[in-house]
Formats: C-alpha cells, sequence, structure tokens
C-alpha cells in the first residue's frame, strides 16, 4: 500500500528483454534507505517487487500484462521516473490510499497555467471516470491528486510548483500517456451496493480487437 506521495524522481538505467519477461533497473537515492529484495516499490504508480539492489541502483522483473496495461512498456533508458516506497502504518497518510494497482493509462489533453499551478487535462477510459468525482482522489503516474473538474471523457487536476518540480508531472506535455488509479473507496463502495442490489452488476469487458491488443495478445 502507498500513499501517492512520491518519494524522489528516479531515472531508468537499464532494461533487459528475454522470453523469461522484462527487467527494469533504476537509479536512485531516498528510496534505496533500508531497501530490501521482496520489498514493494511504487514506480510511476505501478507496484513492484524489487529482485535485486546495489548501492544506488534496484532491478525489478515485469510481467507482460504489467507492460500492457501500463506505461512502463513505453519506458526508455534514462526516463525519469516516480518512485515511492510501501508505506509504514504508524506515518502520516499525506495522500490517499493507492494499492499501486493501475487501472487503466490515461492521455494528457491539455496543459494550462493558472497563477502558479499547471492545469492538465486528461482524456480517461470510462471504467476510471465512473469513480471521477470533483474534490475526489486519483493516482497519476503514483501521484496522489485531488480532481477539479469531471467531464464526459476527461478529468483535470491542479499541480502545484512543489509537485511539478519533484514529480515528473511538470514534464509531462499534450499526448503524454499515464498511468491512472482510481480511488479504491469508491471501488468498494460500488460493489457492496452491487451485492445489495442497488446497483447493476458491473457488465464484463468486451473481448475484442482492442482488448486484446491493449493487453499484448495480439
Amino acid at each position: 500500500m502507498f500513499t501517492g506521495i512520491v518519494e524522489e524522481m528516479g531515472a531508468v538505467s537499464a532494461i533487459e528483454k528475454s522470453l523469461a519477461g522484462t527487467r527494469l533497473t533504476f537509479l536512485a537515492s531516498t528510496v534505496m534507505n533500508d531497501l530490501k529484495i521482496g520489498d514493494s516499490v511504487s514506480v510511476n504508480g505501478t507496484c513492484l517487487t524489487v529482485v535485486s539492489r546495489g548501492e544506488r541502483e534496484f532491478s525489478v522483473e515485469v510481467s507482460p500484462e504489467t507492460l500492457a496495461v501500463t506505461t512502463l512498456g513505453q519506458l526508455t533508458a534514462g526516463a525519469p521516473v516516480n518512485l515511492e516506497r510501501a508505506m509504514r502504518l504508524n506515518e502520516r497518510l499525506g495522500g490517499h490510499m493507492v494499492a499501486g494497482h493501475v487501472d487503466g493509462i490515461g492521455t494528457i489533453l491539455a496543459r494550462q497555467p493558472d497563477s502558479n499551478a499547471i492545469i492538465l487535462e486528461c482524456e480517461a477510459p470510462k471504467e476510471i471516470l465512473r469513480y471521477c468525482v470533483p474534490k475526489g482522489s486519483i493516482t497519476m503516474d503514483g501521484i496522489s491528486l485531488t480532481i477539479n473538474q469531471v467531464a464526459d471523457r476527461s478529468f483535470a487536476v491542479a499541480i502545484i510548483p512543489h509537485t511539478a518540480k519533484v514529480t515528473t508531472l511538470g514534464l509531462k506535455q499534450v499526448g503524454d500517456h499515464v498511468n491512472l488509479e482510481s480511488d479504491l473507496i469508491g471501488k468498494y463502495v460500488e460493489r457492496l451496493l452491487q451485492e445489495r442490489g442497488v446497483l447493476p452488476a458491473k457488465p464484463a469487458p468486451a473481448i475484442d480487437l482492442d482488448y486484446l491488443k491493449k493487453r499484448g495478445l495480439i
């Protein structure tokens, strides 16, 4: 479990692909403190397990499914990434409860200055937008953010100068992709209401060409 408060920006130092899968290695400093093999780390909002570590870098193994449904498959050597270690139960929850299980990929539609902030409008799949409410929480590339507005196919968030400086959101431009995770509480509430018959059950995903392509099956 994470909080969506990014500890540092690291960088991709190596990408190794083989028939067995993909191994990513990241340069880091802050998160290396007390990091152990087997620990969970959020990389751009994706919960990954540390499989090896050195003095200033650590490696993770990524499954084909994760590469298909997140932006990790788009990473290149040298690319910056948002890093956060798993939360401790005796610490303040500065953001909101983040599982590190990416629900889908969003696309930046607009980037506009607003006084000292940056307003990012992000297109999102309908299965993510259903949980978006004004003043609610959403995770973008591992960053806990407050939703300002919700439209038919997008939502908007305000990026304060500090967040723009210490995370990759300050670098995002129109057309860039981001990992999105909906608020956990909304998912649980919906599930409970469905079980009680207050809401209709969520429809099963359509197994079509688009579904197969997104998961790297064709």
